[in-house]
């Protein structure tokens, strides 16, 4: 079942069309990607999802019944725009927000705490949040959003500020929440963060959705059917298209030489390695599927 349904929603600002009829469906205890630049209406969809914003027109879908302002206590959501009192103190804003979404001061308290200590800020509870730096910032940003334990989580580029050892504490936090069953909508413009995190994507360009579905469909259909050999030599070996493969190109590299072979869609990678293993000393052989960023590129360009 969709945690999530949108159908045909439609969203205009005065004479600008923010989303033109858009639909996708957020499978439930899973990473759904949102993905699009700048402008394309991402964010107007995260804020109706949230309520925040009411649509002209088409309908939103929460657990299968039309979503509600009650249905928000279930919702976690860390906006792009960060919003911290600079002048509070970390711990009484923390409780402040975790009081909002109906925790009591004393659970907020402990589990808070547990939290402080998980992502190593446990020292900064009575300092202002303007002597925290960015990331330091951000930590108690995505803690406050997770810690009501939301059934929806939506996170608008998450690991804006965060150096690489906090970027992997966040997906850590991600990956073990979607394991207990939370719901992810992630909207990044990282690509690599989606091919490694994200089940579903969606990608929407000039408020129209240009492609939703699962994430390995998407890169396999985006595809050619190539394949990379590596194989150790300083002079290439002719390889001459057949019924396996056509022979698309070959380049010198550090290991020796790089070959991409287009390959029969019927030919199983066993056959092709046994013709190849006959002509060349095989170091790797991959299939090549395109980037997400590849894709994302080519479709909104």
């Amino acid at each position: 079942m969709n945690i999530i349904s949108c159908n045909n929603v439609v969203k205009r600002f005065n004479q600008f069309t923010a989303l033109d009829s858009v639909s996708i469906n957020v499978p439930r205890a899973t990473i759904f990607g949102l993905l699009g630049p700048n402008g394309a209406g991402k964010t107007t969809l995260i804020r109706i999802i949230n309520q925040i914003t009411i649509p002209d027109s088409g309908e939103v879908y929460f657990n299968g019944n039309p979503i509600k302002q009650s249905d928000i206590s279930h919702i976690g959501y860390l906006p792009e725009e960060r919003g911290l009192y600079k002048k509070m103190k970390i711990g009484e804003q923390a409780i402040y927000f975790a009081r909002l979404k109906g925790m009591s001061h004393d659970q907020a308290t402990k589990e808070l705490k547990e939290w402080f200590i998980k992502f190593g800020i446990q020292a900064w509870w009575n300092k202002k949040m303007e002597e925290l730096s960015k990331g330091m910032a951000q930590k108690v940003q995505f803690i406050t959003t997770v810690l009501h334990k939301p059934s929806l989580l939506i996170l608008d580029e998450p690991f804006s500020g965060f150096d690489p050892v906090n970027v992997q504490l966040v997906r850590k936090e991600i990956l073990d929440m979607k394991a207990k069953g939370t719901t992810i909508i992630l909207s990044t413009h990282n690509m690599e963060s989606v091919e490694e995190l994200c089940d579903n994507i969606a990608l929407i360009n000039k408020a129209k959705l240009v492609i939703a579905g699962d994430l390995d469909e998407i890169r396999k259909n985006y595809g050619k059917n190539e394949v990379e050999l590596l194989y150790r030599s300083t002079n290439p070996v002719l390889l001459q298209s057949n019924d396996l493969f056509n022979f698309v190109s070959e380049e010198e590299h550090k290991s020796g030489r790089r070959v991409v072979l287009e390959v029969n869609r019927e030919a199983t990678s066993s056959q092709i390695l046994g013709e190849l293993i006959t002509k060349v000393d095989i170091i790797s052989y991959r299939e090549l599927i395109p980037r997400m960023n590849d894709i994302f590129i080519k479709l909104v360009s």
